[in-house]
């Protein structure tokens, strides 16, 4: 029974099946983008991929393949290199920690009241919010008044604030083959006890899956439009909050990845809000670290409120 439970010659489909996952799991760049950009749709919901253990795992139990269950190893070992830390409890606030809360706030959300209220109960110094239609603006305005005298809107986009605002200007991120106002992207500086900070406040483009894989040109080519501005900037430290219709394994989103620094605790998985599988609510920072990033209860959006804790430098 021992020669047959560790015999090597049983279960090899399963062991290639876990090598692949593996290195769809590790080298994720490497896959091509097209056709349907194949690849960033895999790097949309690449922590996933890690659920393909589980099955993969009890069919080389029920197969008795000691083959496949060394190679599971190798799974397992990417996404703990790739996604294990993001699971572990981030650092205590300390003297120099903002907390922010970044929500696309819907255009169709039917109590924006609610809402405020229960972004402002997270305690930050910085909301930034998307999808701000004029009606509820003002809501948004008057329930936030008290506890954020400083605010500034742009287009659909805005950032309320504790402390004062200064050097506010639009961004250009709108995607060449739009011809319609469409205003989704801001900049300005935060006044912190600690010295300025840059913020931008972005919404880009929304993509979609169909038939012929996944269309992202123009949430692609305002990312490209926004990392380019970012990289302009002149302050040092820099924090982008915005739904960003991405993950930041995004290969779609490298031109803000490759400058700023995500999460390195939580997952905080964002949309859609009734059934959370990807984080496209996004902080980033330069000269800062975003220490924890969480989801918040649901509002009237679609999408879940992310807050995060960011350690200024």
């Amino acid at each position: 029974m021992r020669r047959e439970w560790w015999a090597w010659t049983r279960g090899r489909v399963l062991a290639g099946c876990a090598v692949l996952v593996a290195a769809l799991t590790a080298f994720h760049g490497v896959m091509p983008d097209r056709p349907g950009r194949v690849g960033s749709l895999l790097e949309s919901f690449l922590p996933w991929l890690g659920l393909a253990v589980v099955p993969l795992f009890l069919l080389a139990v029920l197969r008795r393949s000691a083959v496949a269950l060394l190679a599971l190893l190798l799974p397992t070992a990417a996404w703990t290199h790739l996604f294990g830390g993001l699971l572990l409890p981030g650092a205590a606030p300390g003297p120099r920690t903002l907390l922010v809360v970044q929500h696309n706030v819907s255009d169709e959300n039917t109590d924006p009241a609610g809402t405020a209220r229960a972004l402002a109960g997270a305690g930050p110094d910085l909301i930034a919010l998307q999808e701000l239609v004029p009606g509820a603006l003002r809501v948004y305005r008057r329930t936030l008044a008290a506890d954020y005298p400083h605010h500034v809107v742009r287009g659909t986009v805005g950032l309320w604030s504790r402390h004062p605002l200064t050097g506010t200007r639009l961004v250009g991120i709108r995607p060449h083959d739009l011809t319609e106002p469409w205003s989704r992207g801001l900049r300005t500086v935060v006044r912190t006890p600690h010295g300025d900070t840059a913020v931008y406040v972005a919404h880009l483009p929304s993509v979609r899956v169909g038939a012929g894989g996944l269309a992202s040109a123009r949430r692609d080519e305002s990312a490209g439009l926004l990392g380019r501005a970012v990289a302009a900037e002149r302050l040092e430290r820099v924090i982008l909050l915005g739904d960003l219709n991405g993950t930041a394994d995004d290969r779609g989103l490298e031109p803000l990845t490759s400058r700023l620094g995500a999460a390195r605790r939580g997952f905080a998985l964002s949309f859609p809000a009734s059934l959370p599988l990807a984080r496209i609510d996004q902080v980033m920072a330069r000269s800062a670290t975003v220490d924890h990033i969480r989801a918040l209860p649901a509002t009237g959006s679609d999408h879940l409120p992310v807050a995060a804790r960011i350690t200024l430098r």
